[in-house]
Order: structure tokens, then C-alpha cells, then sequence
């Protein structure tokens, strides 16, 4: 989740590059710009720190003096204009213009969707003229960083390069600074910090991701044997507890309850691909709404913060002992807690959905094949007043 703020790694990539490195800096407050300065290790003082207005960004070059590149923020992107641009790369505008003229003709990016014009006010002579300039959006931006040959382009490049190595092995890519560093004051810059803490939560909340962690936590246990039943039947007493918590329901009175054919999608609100499949019907979080999924997220990761603090303290604890403290978690934070395993098995659960999942792949087929006869029906008839 790197925006383009080159300052970490083009400013690592210095002496790599043999370039000068750039920086682009959202609005901030001095103390902020005080410790970025420290960060990017170049030779800016605290009055090269200007602050622009709210919403614009602010480009700085260290070595060969001060450069300045003010960007507009609008519509979840930001927006520059050829001289900009061409500022940034260090080139000619013109060599910018055919570069963006190559990239449109290409097919690379669609010209409409890229370009919005702003009015801004600039000197022409010795009198100021208010006229509508052409701005690109960060895809051409990148684009146009990919293509052009200069120092500062090869500093781009390595960092792009890095940037996608990163996410292509590690699945993700994330800037520490801007994330310890939010927007403050006036700015419009947008913080997705919530956004990445509920995209974390949902990971981590998955149901592979907590059978591998509690398989982890109770191998800790004094009495754990490796035995794939045992961990399994606990695993769904925990599942079962939590989703009991959050919904009232186990997980297979939820698949029992909601499964339907009748409804739209079959009851679900999320599954795999473009359709609902038979390995979709059969999970419980598939039937769950998104403020029950965020509940269940915050109360799943409470838990497993809890059990792996439990874990580390190596406490000696009994597999028995687990069930247990789940419970005693839930009631301290005012949780209903499931007594026994619930009213309906999953075996029941299962039969249930796909019963219901075979109703409902009908009723599909049978639409898709009214459609298709829908389809030819219009296009013979168009065939026949044609002719006429």
C-alpha cells in the first residue's frame, strides 16, 4: 500500500542509483516535516519545508537544488500536469507529451478516464492568466515513469521494481512511515489505516488462518497429541463458540438456518468466483452480514491475542483447560457462551445446504437457458427486418 511518496526507497536507493532523491510529502505538520527531514538524510533545512495547501502534495530534491512539484488530490487520486511532470522526471515537456500521446495510441491507458482539466492561475509576460490546463491522473504519472530515460526515471523504475518484487513475494506491500504518520489538521488526504486494520482482522480471522493458529496454541499443551480428530473436534467447538458469541447461532445453525433457494444468491452474501458453487454453500461466514463479519472478526482476533499471550507465558495448560478459558473470555466481554454443541450437527447442516444448493443450480440453468433462448429469439428477428 505505497502511495507515490518516493522517499523511503528512492532515498535508500541514492547511492545505487547515482541520482538525486525525490520526495513527495502530503500536508503535514512541522514536527511531522522535522522528523522527515531526519528520515530522508539529505541536506534540506527547515525552511525548504514549506507547507503547500491542504490536498496538494509537495516534491523535493536534494544535491541539485530545491525542486517543487505541487500535485492536485481529487477523487482518490492525484493530478499533474505536463510541466510537472516533466519537473519530476527531469525532462523536456515535449519529450512528456510524446510519451503520453504513445501511451494513449497504444492502448497502455484510455484518455478520457486519465485527464481532467483544472484552472489555475500562472504569469504569462508580466500579467497573470487564469486558463484550464490538462492534468493526469497517478496511472499516467506511472506510466510515463516507465517510459522515460533519466536519472530520476531509473530512480522510478527501481523503485517501482521493488515495490512489485515485494508484493509478489510477500502479498503485500505497505509503507511504514505514512502509516505512523497520518494526515492531521486541515488536510484532505484520505487515512486508510482503519481500512488496513479491517482487512487484517478479516485475514486473520479466516477459517484456515485460525486452524493453523489454534493447531499452534494447543501444541503447546501438556497433554497435546498431534492427532488431526482431536484438533479438528476442537477446532469446531471454538468455531462454534464464537460464532455463537456474535450471532446467536453455531456455524451449522447458521448453513441450516440460511441456506435457501428461494433467496437470491441461495442466502449468500460472499462466495468464491463469479457464481455460487457447491464448496460455497457449506461455510458458515458466507451466510454471515458484513456488520456480523466485522463482529465476528473483532471478537476472533481478541481471542487468538489472548490465547497466544496464554501461549507465551508457557503456563502450563491442559487441552481441557482451553474450552474453558474461551468461555471465561466471552463473559468477560458480555458474550452469550454456547452450552453444549447447539441443536443441529454439521453432518445435518451440510445435507441441508446442498439439498438446497441443487434447487437452486436448477432454477440458474433454467434462467440462463431462458436468456439464451431470448437472445437467438431477437436475433432472428432482426435477421428477418433485415432482409425486408
Amino acid at each position: 500500500m505505497r502511495r507515490l511518496d518516493f522517499k523511503s526507497s528512492w532515498g535508500r536507493q541514492r547511492s545505487r542509483a547515482g541520482s538525486t532523491p525525490v520526495i513527495f510529502r502530503q500536508n503535514a505538520s512541522p514536527e511531522l516535516s522535522r522528523r522527515q527531514q531526519h528520515s530522508f538524510g539529505g541536506d534540506m533545512s527547515d525552511k525548504d519545508l514549506t507547507q503547500p495547501p491542504a490536498g496538494e502534495f509537495i516534491m523535493f530534491a536534494s544535491g541539485d537544488g530545491r525542486v517543487r512539484v505541487e500535485c492536485r488530490f481529487e477523487s482518490d487520486t492525484i493530478w499533474l500536469s505536463q510541466a510537472a511532470m516533466a519537473e519530476l522526471y527531469d525532462k523536456d515537456v515535449r519529450t512528456i507529451n510524446e510519451h503520453l500521446i504513445n501511451i494513449f495510441s497504444e492502448g497502455e491507458l484510455v484518455q478520457n478516464s486519465t485527464i481532467r482539466k483544472f484552472r489555475i492561475v500562472r504569469q504569462e509576460g508580466k500579467r497573470q492568466v487564469s486558463r484550464e490546463i490538462d492534468h493526469y491522473n497517478l496511472e499516467a504519472i506511472l506510466a510515463v515513469g516507465y517510459r522515460v530515460r533519466s536519472p530520476r526515471g531509473t530512480q522510478f523504475r527501481q523503485w517501482a521494481t521493488q515495490t512489485l518484487q515485494e508484493y509478489l513475494i510477500k502479498g503485500f506491500v505497505m509503507d511504514d512511515e505514512r502509516l505512523k504518520n497520518p494526515p492531521v489538521g486541515s488536510s484532505v488526504v484520505p487515512d486508510y489505516f482503519d481500512e488496513m486494520l479491517e482487512r487484517i482482522r478479516d485475514i486473520r480471522a479466516s477459517e484456515r488462518r485460525v486452524y493453523l493458529r489454534v493447531r499452534e496454541i494447543f501444541a503447546l499443551a501438556a497433554d497435546y497429541q498431534p492427532s488431526l480428530k482431536e484438533t479438528t473436534q476442537f477446532f469446531q467447538t471454538i468455531q462454534n463458540k464464537l460464532h455463537f458469541a456474535c450471532t446467536g447461532h453455531t456455524a451449522a445453525e447458521l448453513i441450516h438456518k440460511r441456506a435457501d433457494a428461494s433467496q437470491p444468491h441461495m442466502g449468500l452474501t460472499s462466495y468464491k468466483g463469479e457464481e455460487v458453487r457447491k464448496g460455497d454453500v457449506t461455510v458458515a461466514k458466507n451466510y454471515l452480514t458484513q456488520d456480523e463479519v466485522s463482529e465476528l472478526n473483532r471478537v476472533v482476533n481478541m481471542w487468538l491475542d489472548f490465547a497466544e499471550d496464554q501461549a507465551r507465558r508457557r503456563q502450563q495448560v491442559f487441552l481441557r483447560d482451553w474450552q474453558d478459558k474461551l468461555d471465561q473470555f466471552l463473559q468477560f466481554n458480555d458474550r452469550e457462551v454456547l452450552q453444549g454443541a447447539g441443536k443441529i450437527s454439521k453432518k445435518m447442516a451440510d445435507e441441508k445446504a446442498q439439498a438446497e444448493y441443487v434447487q437452486f443450480a436448477e432454477q440458474q440453468r433454467r434462467l440462463k437457458e431462458a436468456e439464451g433462448e431470448k437472445d437467438i429469439a431477437g436475433l432472428l428477428q432482426w435477421n428477418k427486418e433485415s432482409k425486408k
